[in-house]
């Protein structure tokens, strides 16, 4: 067995009190170093964390891209996971973490593995939302986040992508509202439809992909229910 690589977990935070705490324990026996970027919450997220073994910031929000680079700087060790405050490493996951933790991280690599969402309650399996896979685990000094709201990490052509095994299990949208509040939120950060008729194609499309070739359908009434959003949001981008 080789030398065990050490690990920081970076969470950017912000109003995260609901699933912080689980969040932060389900990581504690994998890494070796949990930082906090909390963009000033005014709940107990703060408060929550300081009673953890966390090193914790404060820090005015960059955008999701650069907060978390930023974030990536504090960390003390080479090797980052990085976590959303609502995310949990699974048994399973953490397992396989620790694996590669101990004989498999090399600097030309990244890490990655399946994302499994909960949706108004329910664990999502089908609709395009799983596996949901992200890379998560790469090494600060080849990496770096690109984008706005949805950021994805920038990486050398040269790093091998490892898959693992395990869900990273992610406490997302939480009821009807919630869903139809992100959605509008994306909308207007994303680039509009020009006519009708090109935005009631989309939406159709959309749906027809989600909930029949998708088989969200399988996921029954919340399946129908985030098919529905999710094309209805489609229809709603022209402006």
């Amino acid at each position: 067995m080789s030398n065990p690589k050490l690990i920081s977990a970076v969470i950017t935070t912000l109003n995260e009190q609901k699933y912080i705490e689980q969040c932060i324990k389900s990581l504690e026996a994998v890494v070796d170093e949990i930082v906090i970027i909390d963009s000033y919450s005014q709940d107990d997220t703060k408060s929550i964390c300081e009673n953890l073994d966390v090193t914790f910031y404060e820090r005015e929000w960059m955008g999701y891209a650069e907060t978390k680079n930023w974030g990536n700087k504090q960390a003390s060790h080479a090797w980052i996971l990085s976590m959303d405050a609502d995310e949990v490493l699974s048994e399973e996951l953490s397992k396989s973490l620790m694996e590669v933790k101990h004989n498999g991280l090399k600097e030309n690599s990244v890490c990655k593995f399946n994302r499994l969402n909960n949706y108004c309650g329910k664990w999502i399996k089908y609709a395009g939302w799983y596996p949901d896979t992200k890379i998560r685990l790469f090494s600060k000094k080849n990496s770096k986040w690109v984008g706005e709201v949805h950021e994805v990490l920038e990486f050398s052509a040269n790093q091998k992508e490892v898959f693992l095994r395990g869900d990273l299990l992610h406490y997302t949208i939480e009821n009807k509202e919630d869903h139809i509040a992100r959605q509008k939120k994306y909308n207007e950060l994303a680039v509009p439809y020009k006519n009708k008729s090109r935005s009631f194609l989309a939406a159709f499309a959309t749906f027809l992909r989600m909930y029949i070739l998708k088989l969200g359908v399988l996921d029954g009434k919340m399946g129908l229910q985030l098919c529905w959003i999710s094309a209805k949001s489609k229809f709603e981008r022209i402006r």
